[in-house]
């Protein structure tokens, strides 16, 4: 058992039992607690921390820790005012700005202890270099100056980083270190499209990325994607009927569905855009995520772009830990000083300790053995989940085998209702992400999307494979 289930066993065990104490009355000493519970002191420290932040129990620094007294109950208020308020805020508005997380918690909330996670955003903690992390945020905070101000665009160590990532003529002046790709993606959309303006999206997408784009008010227009990626015939009709300026797609291992965009169409995608004045913002966010059957990558569109047509969006954070929220935006021409001003106004700069332990991590030996142990993993949990669907499955249409990305992109069988699937699934002990978020219009049918990186191994991935063929109604094999 690792030292952060400890803690949560723990506090549940201590919540379990705080009925026996009077509120105010002391709770045994961590000693005793460590010797009852055969744990460390640092997890009794933990699981304490963890009650009083709940507001369960009360420590005093030398005296122990109290079994808090009961919450006085909040005044009830009137907010029915609001409804009136922020209505009124949509009516003079183009497009009314729509805040819906919706889409992005599903891969956010983590599920109920016991139900497999195949709805996850992240990799698993077994696959996250946490011990390199450690050790790279220890170093980074002893360094002199680790704590000062770091300059807003980033350091510049960082920067020429990310700028050797992309390639090309892209240089480090290019690129301002951003608190994760989601940031950079909300950043660039401001930059690019004023509110109420259209913003072509490929279809299915990353919700999150739609409800970036609703908040800022934008109206998301559909470009449908196959297998070999963006559409280039359909985007250029996009283009000439909406008179959009801006373009968002991920050219490698796309989200949901897995495509890489074919060669022939990347030049295509380029020259379409830059023929209609638009940029393309390139969400670049599984590079580090290829599996070990990938073969060489397609460089970044970003670097065959002299013009300045692509801003480049990437980070660290989905091959780390979702806590490593470092990424980068790259551009060229006065759009980089747009982009410079709100990410400023925004946020002021990234944490410089932060910074500090993503240089510490990328530049030292474990980080390229970490992407080759994520590169092999990601494709012995493909491979098991594909086989797994096949054999129990067989109902589900997977038209696509990705080579690299963390997850199955799966149409239902016609008469099928997507809700229903998702719901019976998560009665059986299994999270699947539903397909309707992914559209930014009315589906073409049902979909799911299945995770294999968020769970800690093949026999969790059989496991809930077996749950699902359960709540799909396939006769147990």
């Amino acid at each position: 058992m690792n030292e952060s289930s400890s803690v949560v066993e723990l506090a549940n065990l201590l919540k379990g039992d705080l009925h026996r104490y009077s509120p105010g009355e002391k709770l045994p000493s961590s000693r005793a607690l460590v010797e009852r519970h055969r744990v460390s002191p640092v997890t009794v420290s933990r699981a304490l921390a963890r009650l009083a932040a709940e507001g369960l129990v009360v420590t005093r620094p030398g005296a122990g820790a109290f079994r808090a007294e009961p919450a006085s109950a909040p005044p009830l208020g009137d907010t029915s005012w609001q409804e009136v308020a922020l209505s009124a805020d949509s009516a003079t508005e183009v497009v009314p700005r729509a805040v819906d997380a919706s889409g992005v918690l599903v891969t956010l909330a983590a599920p109920p202890p016991g139900v497999v996670e195949f709805n996850g955003g992240y990799l698993h903690s077994v696959l996250q270099p946490e011990r390199a992390m450690a050790a790279a945020l220890g170093r980074a905070g002893r360094r002199p100056g680790a704590w000062a101000r770091p300059p807003v665009d980033g350091l510049p160590e960082l920067r020429e980083w990310f700028a050797r990532a992309v390639g090309g003529g892209v240089g480090p002046a290019d690129v301002l270190v951003t608190s994760g790709g989601q940031v950079a993606l909300a950043a660039a959309l401001r930059a690019l499209a004023p509110p109420g303006a259209p913003v072509l999206v490929e279809s299915p997408t990353y919700p999150g990325m739609l409800a970036i784009a609703r908040a800022a008010g934008l109206r998301p227009v559909p470009v449908p994607v196959d297998a070999d990626g963006l559409r280039p015939e359909l985007l250029d009709a996009a283009f000439r009927a909406t008179g959009a300026r801006v373009v968002v797609c991920q050219p490698l291992f796309q989200n949901p569905t897995g495509a890489v965009l074919a060669p022939a169409r990347r030049r295509e995608v380029l020259r379409i855009a830059r023929a209609a004045g638009a940029f393309v913002v390139e969400d670049d966010f599984a590079r580090r995520l290829a599996h070990e059957d990938a073969g060489p990558l397609p460089e970044p569109l970003a670097a065959d772009d002299p013009d300045g047509v692509v801003v480049h969006v990437s980070s660290l954070t989905k091959v780390t830990s979702p806590s490593l929220r470092v990424g980068m935006l790259a551009a060229r021409g006065p759009v980089l000083e747009r982009l410079r001003a709100i990410h400023v106004v925004d946020t002021f700069f990234v944490p410089r300790p932060l910074q500090e332990a993503a240089l510490e991590l990328v530049g030292g030996p474990a980080w390229s053995r970490h992407l080759r142990t994520v590169s092999a993993e990601l494709k012995a949990r493909r491979d098991a989940m594909t086989a797994a669907l096949r054999l129990r499955l067989p109902g589900l249409d997977l038209p696509h085998v990705p080579s690299g990305g963390f997850h199955l992109w799966l149409r239902l069988p016609e008469g099928t209702d997507e809700g229903t699937l998702v719901g019976a699934a998560l009665r059986a002990g299994v999270a699947i992400a539903p397909g309707r978020p992914y559209f930014s219009a009315e589906p073409p049918a049902g979909h799911v999307r299945l995770s294999f990186a968020g769970v800690s191994g093949p026999a969790e991935i059989a496991e809930g494979m077996h749950r699902l063929e359960t709540a799909h109604g396939t006769p147990p094999r």
